[in-house]
């Protein structure tokens, strides 16, 4: 429900912003800019356009507005439940995991037990490279991208963040990246969180930096 709303207030933004511009107001990128900017765009609109088409624009960004409010009663309902939930809060002590993500991960598993290991779980969201084999050479291909797209999102997104934003990255990973694309050192700590939730359900565990800290 949260990433349906995030996506359609998504489009709504980028429609308005369109729509300024074609009225020569060009709207900063990212949320947070076109929220600095609107009312003043608005105004400026409402001096030379007709009443119909500003009215038009401020019902618009009204639906945005409506659908902050949605989401981030989704969101409390989420972080709500996440406190709530030991596996839940677990999972989040991952770095990379974040409440988002935790929450979304322990519903979409259900009982860890019906994945026998790790890298099943991480086969089952995508995270492993696809084969392809002739002649007796077998050639790793990207990611096969099965299961849950949001979920597999969230966890490449949390990975990239503690590769390039963290300030002690895991060592196999940052020498991954130097020798590899930063997507694929990307993709390996994701599949790495992935199989380190599974161990973590699967076997009722806190999770443990050191013992997390190597790769699968």
């Amino acid at each position: 429900m949260r990433q349906q709303l995030v996506k359609f207030r998504t489009a709504q933004i980028n429609g308005l912003r369109g729509l300024l511009s074609e009225y020569g107001e060009v709207m900063p990128q990212g949320r947070a800019g076109i929220v600095r900017a609107i009312a003043p765009a608005l105004e400026r609109v409402a001096e030379r356009l007709p009443a119909m088409i500003v009215e038009s624009l401020r019902e618009q960004w009204a639906r945005v507005a409506r659908l902050d409010r949605e989401i981030g009663e989704i969101e409390r309902r989420i972080a709500l439940w996440h406190r709530g939930n030991g596996a839940s809060r677990r999972v989040a002590e991952i770095p990379g995991v974040g409440v988002l993500s935790a929450t979304a991960v322990v519903a979409a598993m259900g009982d860890p037990r019906a994945f026998s290991s790790g890298r099943e779980f991480a086969a089952w969201l995508g995270l492993v490279p696809r084969h392809k084999g002739t002649g007796g050479r077998v050639r790793l291909l990207g990611i096969s991208k099965r299961g849950d797209k949001y979920l597999r999102t969230l966890l490449i997104h949390g990975a990239r963040s503690v590769l390039t934003n963290s300030k002690a990255p895991p060592e196999w990973a940052v020498r991954l990246a130097e020798r590899r694309p930063l997507n694929v050192a990307v993709v390996a700590l994701a599949n790495k969180t992935a199989r380190t939730i599974w161990a973590l359900l699967a076997h009722d565990r806190a999770y443990q930096a050191n013992v997390a800290s190597q790769p699968a």
